[in-house]
């Protein structure tokens, strides 16, 4: 797991202590779309991964070794050894994380147990890798987005990160290259390296889940035609824009600071703008993980 993965599940978290009562229909919805993630996430472990020998990583790559070796159904294993972190999740994010967590693994348990009898759909490595870690960062980033967990790794490297000089996402990877190192000694050390690859593109597919196949991103100006900028955004990018205050801290000079949200491919166009009206002007574009709320549906040009 990775640390766009790390940072928006412990936001999440952090929401949840202020212990809000959600609607109805919030929960239906957030309970239909944790049963498609675990489902899926079942799916790219028994259908892919673990018929190549293939595992992923945290308490979901124990539990498949563990299987493994002592034959008893991996479902078991990952609601026994899940157990512990949902109370730690319980106590220190409250208790509708904990029942998020607690549905989420039961129903990965019961599907992992249901498709374990089906024969793979390919015994290619290369694509059952391939096409696994997708099915298995697809599944988990839609839990995560969704306010819960399907691993105890990542309630615990967040506990952990609270009293060691290291990010979540650092712990994360320090344990999962670890877990997934074992797979060599458990299988063999090409199915490690196969283990590794699929978490690579798990974690790659829960970022696009999590921010989106379109990227957006926050963009900052501070020019003196400010106002010559902001209306050519407006106009030809059908972008609405923000006029802020700010002022130099060297010079004591009044400045006007732009604000506005693009996407990914709209950058290039919005470079051009301010370059062809001031190209002394200060420009900043950094990735943001969501957007709600305001009037950020684009207009249409002509």
């Amino acid at each position: 797991m990775n640390n766009k993965r790390c940072d928006f599940l412990t936001e999440d978290l952090t929401l949840k202590k202020q212990h809000r009562k959600f609607s109805r229909l919030i929960i239906i919805q957030r309970t239909i779309l944790i049963t498609i993630g675990a489902l899926l996430m079942a799916t790219g472990l028994e259908i892919f991964l673990i018929p190549n020998h293939v595992i992923d990583g945290g308490i979901t790559g124990i539990s498949i070794m563990l299987s493994h070796v002592t034959g008893i159904k991996l479902g078991i294993f990952l609601f026994l050894l899940n157990l512990p972190f949902v109370y730690l999740g319980y106590k220190q994010f409250g208790k509708t994380f904990a029942i998020s967590i607690i549905y989420g693994i039961v129903m990965l348990s019961i599907f992992a147990t249901y498709f374990h009898p089906i024969p793979p759909f390919t015994e290619d490595i290369l694509l059952a890798t391939i096409f696994g870690g997708i099915f298995l960062g697809v599944g988990v980033g839609i839990v995560i987005r969704n306010g819960g967990a399907l691993d105890g790794t990542e309630i615990l490297s967040i506990v952990i990160s609270k009293k060691v000089p290291f990010s979540v996402g650092e712990i994360v990877m320090f344990i999962n290259l670890f877990i997934l190192g074992s797979a060599g000694f458990i299988y063999t050390w090409d199915r490690a390296m196969y283990s590794i690859l699929a978490y690579v593109i798990a974690a790659k597919a829960i970022d696009i889940v999590i921010t989106g196949m379109d990227e957006t991103k926050s963009v900052w100006i501070i020019s003196e035609e400010a106002r010559e900028i902001g209306d050519a955004i407006n106009n030809r990018l059908g972008r609405g824009v923000t006029y802020l205050h700010g002022e130099g801290a060297f010079t004591g000079d009044d400045k006007k600071v732009i604000f506005c949200i693009i996407t990914r491919l709209e950058e290039f166009k919005l470079t051009t703008i301010v370059e062809e009206i001031d190209p002394s002007s200060f420009l900043a574009i950094a990735n943001i993980a969501e957007v709600r709320g305001g009037r950020f549906k684009k207009r249409n040009i002509h």
